[in-house]
């Protein structure tokens, strides 16, 4: 069995992010979709389709590094996406943010 193609980490804000949206039942359909989503970040690589990975040019991460925007719900009213860029190690993904699209 192969490792997966990145290993992802989350920012301490987003561990925050992820707590309260478990905590929050209301919520519970965007969770499991940014769960889904953070597994298919990890297991597949942003390149996976339902990702629609793209630039986001307006924000710059840690060091300057290039942002990325992920999908992790589509056509629902403020759908959540996930906000990452490479590194710091090779092979690693650093989430910084997941919340709704307004």
């Amino acid at each position: 069995m192969s490792a997966p193609p990145f290993k992802v980490r989350c920012t301490p804000e987003v561990q925050k992010q992820l707590v309260a949206l478990a905590r929050d039942k209301g919520l519970a359909k965007r969770r499991r979709a940014v769960e889904k989503a953070l597994g298919q970040l990890e297991k597949y690589g942003p390149r996976h389709s339902a990702l629609q990975t793209h630039p986001f040019e307006s924000q710059k991460g840690p060091g300057g590094a290039k942002v990325f925007v992920a999908y992790a719900e589509q056509g629902t009213p403020a759908a959540f996406r996930i906000l990452w860029c490479y590194g710091p190690g090779e092979d690693e993904i650093t989430v910084l943010w997941v919340g709704p699209h307004y």
